[in-house]
């Protein structure tokens, strides 16, 4: 299982047996870099392994009695787990996936609120199986295999809980100058928390609002022993992500590096995108491509980048929004969020763990998400110049040039070019005029012969898994 997903951990493995469970750990060297391998223990005998980032785990261990062994920020989740219970696993801010155990049998497994970081699990035969991609079980375990839901916990005596999600009181904002001030001022300190690392981090530029604020604000408040902040853009010659990426890096003065790619390196990294990105959703491979080759050129450089995502969740980013009645759009953006875990934050973590690089997604930071909520639908509908997002645009007016912070939002497989080239080269993939009468694995009938392409390489690279499981994790 480990030897299967050695790209998301390139920097270290161990494993100890525990008891009667058996702990694995490929690791990704980014905080505590020569004491924070894994599995890290406790003076009582437990022992823990984890994905992820805690980025409140200094203050976690200054309120703390627990007695720490290392600088690893997951070492906090051993502390509040051990010392306050499972309910207080709310307290931890970040992304995390982990699994404790003890010798006598204890064991608890667990995933954060909001899904950024994946957890599969199987129960075969009296043995309960955990792993972090569909691909790490074996092919006899695969048919069994099920997503662990996000903001829940298991453990060996009380079995799947719903964690408590913590939820402070935000006050609603008393107009829109002081939504756009909080707005601003709560994404400065998310960015600012994911910057966290005992190494460079990076960020993801396409080009479009979400990321170039995110660069904005790290441009503004990077440690200067690293350098400049480091940023990457990716697309085909001449597409409007990289013009635009390019005039924001040179307005904040980051060192930017671009991944121009042709036709045909787009088409050929497919069945590497499809396999990693465990989907064969299209629009998700078509930004699931562009991100992939991003990842692996930022990957030459960095083990940290900070992307956009989950801004036009909270924010009502997307075109199809503004077809909704005002009366259901505060619902339709509530359920996006939940489902980002199954399609945008499945994408954006197996295409940079792919190239053993770490995503961080500062605007599903507790904070911003629960200010969103509080916001009035009716602020987030489009407003200045027509444009979705516009209090997010309005609290970052003078850090961006004006016509890039006001530019209409484009989908990164388009923007990049991706999508076009997968439309054009379609009949590529599957020339038969009957296309849509095959059927792959007992998937669902392919909408396009580009669907079909991509069933077929879902199929054949998770040989072993049946029709359900593959229709309950290829789509939404």
């Amino acid at each position: 299982m480990l030897d299967r997903i050695i790209h998301r951990g390139p920097d270290g493995r161990a494993s100890r047996q525990v008891g009667q469970t058996f702990l694995g750990h490929n690791r990704l060297s980014i905080v505590d870099l020569p004491g924070g391998n894994q599995p890290i223990g406790s003076d009582h005998g437990h022992w823990l392994v984890a994905n992820g980032e805690i980025y409140n785990h200094a203050e976690l261990r200054a309120d703390s009695t627990y007695r720490f062994r290392t600088d690893s920020d997951n070492e906090a989740v051993l502390a509040v787990a051990l010392q306050q219970g499972i309910d207080a696993i709310g307290d931890l801010r970040g992304m995390y996936a982990f699994v404790i155990a003890r010798e006598d049998g204890t064991f608890i497994a667990a995933r954060d609120e909001l899904g950024v970081k994946p957890l599969y699990w199987a129960d075969v035969d009296g043995a309960v199986y955990f792993a972090s991609e569909l691909r790490a079980f074996d092919e006899k375990i695969r048919p069994e295999v099920r997503e662990f839901p996000p903001g829940h916990a298991w453990s060996s005596s009380e079995g799947l809980i719903r964690t408590k999600r913590y939820v402070p009181p935000v006050p609603a904002p008393a107009d829109r100058a002081e939504a756009v001030r909080r707005i601003r001022e709560t994404v400065i300190t998310a960015v600012r928390r994911r910057m966290m690392a005992d190494i460079p981090v990076g960020v993801f530029l396409s080009g479009g609002l979400d990321s170039s604020i995110v660069a904005a604000v790290m441009a503004r408040y990077a440690d200067n022993k690293w350098g400049p902040v480091r940023s990457f853009a990716a697309g085909t010659e001449g597409s409007s992500d990289l013009i635009a990426a390019r005039r924001i890096a040179e307005h904040l003065g980051l060192d930017h590096t671009e991944r121009v790619y042709s036709s045909d390196e787009a088409v050929n990294a497919l069945p590497s995108v499809v396999a990693s990105i465990e989907s064969f959703e299209p629009s998700l491979v078509r930004s699931a491509v562009p991100n992939y080759l991003l990842a692996e050129t930022a990957a030459q450089s960095v083990k940290v980048v900070l992307t956009g995502e989950g801004a036009d969740e909270l924010f009502a980013g997307y075109d199809h929004l503004r077809e909704i009645e005002e009366s259901q759009l505060q619902e339709e953006l509530e359920r996006s969020v939940r489902g980002l875990h199954n399609l945008n934050l499945q994408r954006c973590d197996r295409v940079t763990m792919a190239h053993g690089l770490e995503a961080r997604v500062p605007f599903l930071d507790r904070d911003v998400v629960n200010l969103a909520e509080q916001i009035p639908i009716a602020w987030r509908l489009p407003g200045l110049y027509g444009q979705e997002k516009a209090l997010l645009r309005e609290a970052f007016e003078g850090w961006l040039p004006d016509d890039l912070l006001w530019r209409p939002k484009e989908q990164f497989g388009d923007g990049s070019g991706t999508a076009d080239v997968m439309r054009e080269r379609a009949t590529d993939f599957e020339s038969s005029a009957n296309w849509h009468e095959e059927r792959v694995a007992g998937l669902d009938a392919p909408r396009s012969r580009e669907e079909l392409a991509y069933q077929r390489l879902f199929a054949a690279e998770l040989a072993g898994i049946d029709a359900a499981v593959l229709g309950r994790f290829a789509t939404a």
